[in-house]
């Protein structure tokens, strides 16, 4: 220990030292000082012939009027230099802090072993996952479609004699068959949801859009997602991903995988990614959310894309639902 403590100690003469500078305030207070004790000595250099003998405590309360505005104009002076030096030291612990936070994101392995970025730790994770979790195995699967549009309704059964004149009634038909469409529009502004509390037009069109099971799957996934990221502090308006062009979806969506659609994998904020992937590794419920929206988002994805335009997909890529996918993609491995 004393050796250690030898080793880290440096000489006194090698220690490093702040030179004493004078500032503006110690000029102006040495300025006021010289020019009070001129006035004062021209005062009784005028008046010593006049001046009647004092005792000991009128010549007490002189020495205290004269000198008791010098220390009160350096006391102002030596409070002037203390607040410049507290600043001074606030901005450098301020560097500091901020030194610290980016060498703690770019490095976390000891001593002289190697340090990888947090984009390798990011890839080994994503290897890891790929390998223990069987839910991924569902994207490279079959996938089965989706209907979100319109749907046939079956016709009713032919009635075979009826006996009275009582209709007979489609029994195989559901409320949800006969529901009135999601429109596009209503759609992709549902998966963006509201924009705050006053968004009458964005509260109508997620009202709408949950009307139709498979879309209220889909939205209802990504709030669980939204809300666990948001106790990591990560807020999808605070993310901006690479936009990808709308061919690169319509690949993803027909079932390619691999470099050719990477670049769906947009979100560059290594804060987000680092803290999404912790979260997958600690919290199983969140992993089990997690996959299970990458899913929905998918077979939603596979069903929309036919039948979208380029700007459609375009703005479905722009959506806070999108951009959840965009970041667990990444964190999951979806587009490597």
């Amino acid at each position: 220990m004393a050796d250690t403590d030898r080793k880290t100690r440096r000489p006194a003469s090698q220690r490093h030292e702040t030179p004493y500078r004078i500032t503006a305030a110690e000029i102006i207070a040495v300025v006021l000082s010289v020019m009070w004790v001129a006035g004062v000595g021209l005062f009784f250099l005028f008046t010593g012939a006049n001046r009647p003998s004092v005792d000991s405590g009128s010549f007490v309360m002189t020495l205290i009027a004269i000198f008791m505005p010098v220390a009160v104009i350096w006391v102002a002076a030596a409070t002037a230099r203390a607040s410049r030096v507290m600043r001074e030291e606030s901005a450098r612990l301020h560097a500091t802090i901020d030194a610290m936070r980016e060498s703690y994101m770019q490095q976390e392995y000891p001593g002289g072993l190697p340090r990888p970025t947090v984009e390798d730790k990011l890839d080994e994770i994503a290897r890891a996952a790929r390998k223990t979790e069987t839910a991924l195995a569902t994207f490279t699967s079959i996938r089965e479609p989706v209907e979100i549009h319109p749907r046939q309704v079956p016709p009713p059964a032919p009635a075979s004699a009826p006996a009275d004149d009582q209709p007979a009634l489609a029994l195989g038909t559901s409320a949800e068959d006969i529901a009135e469409p999601v429109s596009t529009p209503d759609f992709l502004r549902a998966l963006n949801f509201p924009e705050n509390g006053e968004d009458k037009e964005g509260f109508r069109a997620l009202r709408r859009a949950l009307h139709d099971r498979q879309i209220a799957q889909v939205i209802t996934s990504a709030q669980d997602v939204l809300t666990l990221l948001a106790e990591e502090g990560i807020y999808m308006d605070d993310l901006a991903p690479d936009r990808a062009r709308p061919e690169l979806w319509r690949r993803f969506a027909q079932g390619e995988r691999g470099r050719a659609v990477a670049g769906l994998g947009g979100v560059r904020d290594r804060s987000s990614l680092a803290l999404t992937a912790g979260r997958m590794r600690q919290d199983p419920t969140f992993r089990s959310s997690a996959h299970q929206f990458l899913r929905r988002f998918d077979k939603m994805l596979a069903d929309f894309e036919p039948r979208a335009t380029d700007a459609e997909i375009a703005q479905l890529s722009n959506t806070r639902t999108a951009r959840a996918f965009m970041l667990l993609g990444r964190v999951t491995g979806v587009f490597a």
